[in-house]
């Protein structure tokens, strides 16, 4: 029996969780001293317990205020970054929540230095950045309180760990403003609170060793507190997503993370915008290389070369380009000048003029095959002098015809029939003209008239090649007048849902905020109401304004 756990910045070390995984699985290593046991931020993957295809991934901070690091602003940095990477965020105290533990949240007062949304401008939080820009940003935020020993009753009733929470919260006039501030900002950035309460999983005596002891010898209430977070974390923190709805991978948590570091590194200020344009453009990158693998995986499903008509083969183009572009829209975001569809349109353009020349290539060599084999004995005359006699150039006539008859018959020779025969034919027509001049039982007359029925027959079947070449032509004009419909459509229908994506990422903000207004009311702080409609006012009228027109894929 193994057991993962959180470290606290406190000298005692309690647990989430209680139950079998697999032993190859990385678990976090557990403190029992006054001393900080975690550096940094560790990092815990494993299969979602509930949602198939999907990664659970914890990660552990050092604890907050250690009095032997000496450097607060590394506590705001982890602090920070625990912020920008999680969906959900657990933040644990001991006893209950009172104005000391607030205090030592302080943390969250200092985000907004730390963190900035846009990029245009200098320096920390931007000119017009407000609650609702970090929220879509923001995660959950999970108030987590250990070793607690009193009962949930407020006035008389009980209440739940939620209100706990939130009456906690309620902020009062004529506070000072260091003392309110971690209410106001924990109420105005992050979407949703929850609360759990723990009492402490075993005697004080057993903590030290804690991660040895069987879960009989933990508090049963402790082990059914413990599985309601749980069952919380996994039936309820949702899929970590970037502004937009896109959501987030194995890849682009590490792309994040390293983003975020190295501008953390360089003394600059994480930008979030920032750090989402530069994913953008990996992951772009990436959707369009998955993209060109999904046709090429359809083409080599589907195709079978050559094909009996170019309308066949422009189908099977279609086919394949469809599920390219379903493969690029699924991964691609934040393309606004659509930079990688155009890349990807250039690429599948490609791929349709070489499927074109494989299928020439493909049916101009069966077409050969064929008429070697079926002009064998035709040569073989020819080499033993059969047609050097007289009547030989009308046997020549009737056995080139009876051969070429036979050509007609073969079965999926492609679109390169015609092509090959023709040229097949004027190669041999140096051949032709001589058993012609050498055939004794014709006139010289005749042979004038021989000669003008060769000439007029060429000139036919250059005309009927020509009609063909130039059908071939417009089908793939108008393919290309498909194709280019095709991107349109799917560039619209991703428009459209990152439209209501935003839409309803504005509508939760404004929500939240008209949530907000309705508590300030209530408390009495009616300067915060006037700032905060502003707000709303702004938001509204951001929800309002039509999208903005984009280029078109061309």
């Amino acid at each position: 029996m193994q057991k993962g756990g959180f470290h606290t910045p406190a000298t005692e070390t309690w647990f989430l969780a209680n139950q079998e995984l697999p032993n190859d699985v990385f678990w976090f290593s557990l403190g029992s001293t006054i001393q900080s046991h975690t550096k940094g931020i560790w990092m815990w993957c494993l299969p979602h317990p509930c949602r198939a295809g999907h990664t659970l991934v914890l990660l552990d901070t050092e604890g907050l205020g250690d009095v032997e690091k000496g450097d607060t602003k590394n506590d705001t940095w982890i602090f920070a970054l625990a912020v920008l990477l999680s969906g959900t965020l657990v933040y644990n105290s001991l006893g209950t929540i009172d104005q000391r533990a607030l205090e030592q949240l302080h943390y969250v007062t200092e985000l907004t230095e730390r963190i900035k949304v846009k990029a245009a401008g200098e320096g920390g939080r931007q000119e017009g950045e407000d609650s609702a820009e970090f929220m879509r940003f923001f995660p959950a935020f999970v108030w987590a309180v250990r070793d607690f020993t009193l009962q949930l009753v407020l006035d008389g009733r009980e209440i739940t760990e939620d209100e706990y929470l939130e009456n906690a919260l309620k902020r009062r006039q004529g506070q000072p403003e260091k003392l309110d501030l971690p209410k106001k900002y924990l109420r105005q950035y992050f979407p949703s609170r929850k609360c759990f309460v723990f009492d402490r999983p075993a005697p004080r005596r057993d903590l030290a060793r804690l991660d040895q002891l069987p879960e009989a010898a933990l508090s049963p209430d402790f082990l059914q507190q413990a599985q309601r977070f749980c069952s919380h974390v996994h039936q309820h923190a949702g899929t970590k997503t970037l502004p937009g709805g896109h959501v987030v991978t194995g890849t682009l948590l590490g792309n994040l993370a390293v983003t975020y570091v190295d501008a953390i590194r360089s003394g600059a200020v994480p930008c979030m915008e920032s750090a989402v344009l530069a994913l953008a453009q990996i992951e772009n990158s990436a959707a369009v290389g998955e993209a060109v693998a999904a046709y090429e995986e359809q083409l080599g499903r589907r195709a079978a070369l050559p094909t009996q008509s170019v309308q066949e083969l422009l189908e099977l183009h279609a086919q394949c380009e469809q599920e390219a572009l379903r493969a690029f829209m699924a991964r691609a975001f934040k393309d606004e000048e659509q930079q990688y569809q155009r890349q990807l349109k250039d690429e599948l353009d490609s791929k349709r003029a070489e499927l074109c020349r494989r299928n020439e290539q493909a049916s101009s060599d069966r077409c050969t095959a064929a008429l070697l084999e079926l002009s064998q004995e035709l040569e073989e005359r020819l080499c033993e002098g059969s047609y050097s006699e007289p009547g030989g150039y009308q046997r020549l006539l009737d056995d080139q015809r009876e051969m070429v008859e036979n050509y007609q018959l073969v079965p999926e020779k492609g679109i390169m029939a015609a092509e090959v025969l023709q040229q097949f034919l004027k190669s041999k027509e140096t051949v032709a003209q001589a058993v012609l001049q050498t055939d004794l039982s014709l006139t010289d007359k005749q042979r004038e008239i021989e000669v003008e029925r060769a000439r007029a027959e060429a000139a036919e079947q250059e005309a009927q090649l020509s009609q063909e070449m130039q059908a071939r032509t417009e089908q793939l004009l108008q393919d290309q007048e498909r194709s280019h419909q095709e991107h349109v459509q799917q560039l619209t229908a991703k428009m459209e849902q990152d439209r209501r994506q935003l839409l309803a990422e504005q509508e939760t903000a404004l929500a939240l905020k008209l949530q907000e207004q309705e508590r300030l009311l209530r408390e009495g702080l009616h300067g915060e109401v006037a700032q905060l409609q502003q707000q709303m006012q702004n938001l509204r009228k951001e929800m309002s304004r039509p999208p903005r027109s984009r280029c078109v894929v061309c």
